[in-house]
């Protein structure tokens, strides 16, 4: 893979990354093979590492990176950015992506919930209020 251009060493590297990370969190594998590497990772870093696609990305990237880089003071630099282009993937892959979770739980948390206690709804001073200038 050394010959060729370093872009589409690049493009190839990030199609590559974002397959096998996205075969290690999110599919079960042939015959099951991940499920039961991910079983046994159970909750040790490497386990929670097999449950973040952005986390996990950060390690298939590194060999990858090797393969790419043109020369090893390129590879670090290359490594993040192989791991940033794959997680970019992931989020225009995503049919619903992370951050319209987070998205939207913001907005559920500024949107005011009232229930029957609250004075503002239960008819308390405001409608005693009314009243008493309707008069």
């Amino acid at each position: 893979m050394q010959d060729g251009s370093f872009a589409a060493r690049f493009a190839v590297g990030a199609l590559a990354i974002w397959r096998v990370t996205h075969l290690l969190v999110e599919e079960d594998g042939p015959a099951d093979a991940v499920v039961r590497l991910r079983q046994r990772a159970g909750d040790s870093w490497t386990g929670q590492a097999m449950d973040c696609f952005y986390c996990l990305s950060i390690w298939t990237a590194a060999p990858v990176a090797a393969a790419v880089a043109r020369g090893p003071r390129e590879r670090v630099l290359t490594w993040l950015a192989l791991s940033g282009a794959a997680c970019l993937l992931e989020q225009a892959t995503n049919p619903k992506g992370d951050l319209d979770v987070l998205w939207e739980q913001a907005q559920e948390d500024a949107t005011p919930q009232f229930d029957d206690t609250d004075p503002r709804l239960s008819g308390g001073p405001d409608r005693a209020r009314e009243a008493t200038t309707a008069r």
